[in-house]
């Protein structure tokens, strides 16, 4: 009886875990079809607002003017809202993510397996990660696109629908919390899963201001690939 009860257990357990390894092999297959699928391959990003697609190697930031004839960011994004209340800055970085990675792990060593675990899962609630910059640097990491004032319109209102709002209609600071001098968090909208990443939110972006993206990706790279010259 007990003999008979181990090789159930042990049967289930290994149908479980070839599913489990099943479904991480698809997953990855789809992420790499679905990064390499372009979308609005024809863009020709000749307008003449500058936006950056600025990666650190994982997580993809979109970078905009701070301030234009089309929109003032530092009406809702407050420079008293960073350490250096810097009015000197002339552009913005916007991401977005899961509120409990981007707040409690600053750097990988500070990662927790119960942080991932939430975040992967559907289980956490998101943040915005703002950034000023006195300018950008172009590299193989960062690319710079002009798009037309429509287009910027369209990235705008993306943008500014990802930001929870309180009753009075503003984005609501997540304390005081930073990683340096220039930055801030907001809550946000939506919830950070394995289907939906702060890079999934930058795709998106892309393709709301009607610039090449990915059909859907989940790293940075799926959306860097798209502009490699």
């Amino acid at each position: 009886m007990a003999k008979s009860l181990l090789k159930k257990i042990l049967r289930i357990a290994a149908r479980l875990l070839l599913g489990l390894f099943a479904f991480i092999l698809l997953y990855i297959l789809a992420v790499l079809v679905c990064s390499a699928i372009p979308v609005n391959r024809h863009a020709t990003a000749q307008g003449d607002i500058p936006v950056y697609i600025n990666s650190n190697g994982v997580h993809t930031d979109i970078v905009v003017p701070v301030k234009n004839e089309l929109k003032d960011w530092s009406k809702d994004i407050l420079f008293s809202h960073t350490r250096a209340n810097d009015t000197l800055v002339k552009y913005i970085a916007f991401g977005w993510g899961d509120k409990g990675f981007y707040l409690h792990t600053p750097q990988w060593s500070d990662l927790k397996a119960s942080t991932a675990f939430k975040a992967a899962f559907n289980l956490g609630t998101s943040a915005m990660h703002t950034k000023f910059y006195s300018s950008m640097q172009e590299d193989d990491d960062c690319v710079k696109i002009g798009i037309s004032k429509d287009d910027y319109r369209a990235l705008v209102t993306y943008i500014e629908s990802s930001f929870a709002l309180n009753a009075e209609r503003q984005v609501c600071r997540i304390g005081e919390h930073c990683y340096g001098d220039y930055d801030a968090f907001y809550e946000a909208n939506r919830k950070y899963n394995l289907f939906y990443t702060c890079n999934t939110w930058a795709n998106n972006a892309l393709k709301a201001a009607n610039q090449k993206a990915a059909l859907w990706t989940t790293s940075d790279k799926g959306i860097l690939w798209h502009y490699k010259k």
